[in-house]
């Protein structure tokens, strides 16, 4: 398969792969792209700070879910597998072979299971806030029963209200850059396409399948992640065979509100030639790969 021709404006589009339309935003660049998973319900604009930080040379790749953003709703209930599938031949559509994935929260279920399914096709792994689904250690009920519905996102006091229970870190000191973030999801997707997500997370696991994920693998977790306790990075740090653990102080969107600082941390894995050694300038050595 060709590499597509560098083209220094960015590209959005509808594609359509297996029934599904998806909303697709290219930022074209050099070297292997990286496709960006999005949280649930979250619309690609979300990622803006995290893109703005991945380099003006880098290839970046991102969709709206069905039903999340500007894609469609999808005519039925998915899974986590189908739709890695059909992420496989959206890329197929646009033209790319080999590419570096990174899921955030709900997205980094989906990461994983791209990996597990595309062995040669995914050369990295990135995996931010996120967990190993229905198998994992769960939040608290105080924060699940937040997270049942997409309120929070079309409801601008309801999210500054409940911002610091759920999201904790940098949420604890002031919302405004939450209410910025998700602003873009004001009218944008659907409750359906909320549903949706939530069905697939909630029949989903990787965790028999992580030790047969072998691409190098950086997992950020935040300390203080009320949705996904650190807790489960360390278990997938433990069950991941070329895994690296990088903790942070901070919360669950850390990696959009805390961009400048994480961002680099993302780039130099991406682009270090052996990303299964310390590198002293970040990290110490750990018993397997990097730890911070």
């Amino acid at each position: 398969m060709t590499t597509p021709a560098v083209n220094p404006a960015d590209e959005s589009r509808m594609v359509r792969v297996c029934g599904q339309h998806l909303r697709v935003s290219i930022k074209h660049g050099d070297g292997v792209p990286v496709v960006l998973c999005n949280g649930i319900g979250a619309s690609l604009e979300v990622l803006d700070p995290l893109v703005e930080q991945l380099g003006v040379k880098r290839t970046v790749i991102r969709f709206d879910a069905p039903g999340a953003g500007a894609s469609p709703n999808s005519r039925w209930p998915y899974g986590i597998p189908y739709l890695a599938g059909v992420v496989g031949r959206m890329l197929d559509t646009l033209g790319y072979e080999r590419v570096d994935m990174l899921g955030y929260s709900w997205g980094g279920a989906l990461a994983q299971q791209f990996a597990f399914q595309n062995p040669r096709r995914c050369r990295r792994l990135v995996l931010a806030a996120t967990a190993t689904g229905v198998l994992m250690v769960p939040a608290r009920p105080s924060v699940l029963t937040k997270m049942i519905t997409p309120r929070r996102f079309v409801d601008r006091d309801y999210l500054a209200s409940i911002a610091a229970t759920i999201y904790g870190g940098s949420a604890d000191f002031g919302n405004a850059d939450i209410t910025q973030i998700v602003g873009h999801q004001l009218a944008a997707g659907s409750r359906r396409g909320y549903l949706y997500q939530l069905l697939a997370g909630s029949v989903w696991s990787s965790l028999p399948a992580l030790p047969a994920i072998r691409q190098p693998t950086l997992i950020i977790a935040g300390t203080d992640d009320p949705i996904i306790p650190i807790i489960n990075a360390r278990i997938m740090h433990r069950l991941l065979p070329h895994a690296t653990l990088y903790s942070h102080p901070g919360g669950h969107v850390d990696l959009l509100t805390n961009a400048a600082t994480l961002g680099p941390i993302i780039v130099k894995f991406l682009d270090a030639r052996n990303p299964t050694r310390s590198d002293p300038c970040l990290y110490r050595s750990g018993q397997r790969g990097w730890s911070r």
